[in-house]
């Protein structure tokens, strides 16, 4: 049995207002960055990164991050 705890994440891109929120279930703020930007369509062929909004739903507390498309990398947006 894992001790990792999933706490629920809203989770949306940055500056894309059409698509809802999802609700993701993870270890992180980040994980549940990654796990989105999994599924995000790439809308442009030259896009290179998508920055995503992750907000706890039990804190309210909210983190930016730019998540490479190609690697799956994420960092902190600047």
């Amino acid at each position: 049995m894992s001790d990792v705890q999933l706490r629920s994440y809203s989770v949306r891109a940055r500056y894309d207002g059409r698509r809802a929120p999802q609700v993701i279930e993870e270890a992180s703020f980040e994980a549940a960055a990654v796990a989105f930007a999994e599924d995000w369509p790439h809308p442009e062929a030259d896009e290179a990164s998508v920055a995503v909004l992750v907000q706890d739903l039990g804190s309210g507390r909210e983190h930016c991050y730019r998540i490479d498309l190609d690697t799956g990398e994420a960092q902190p947006c600047g």
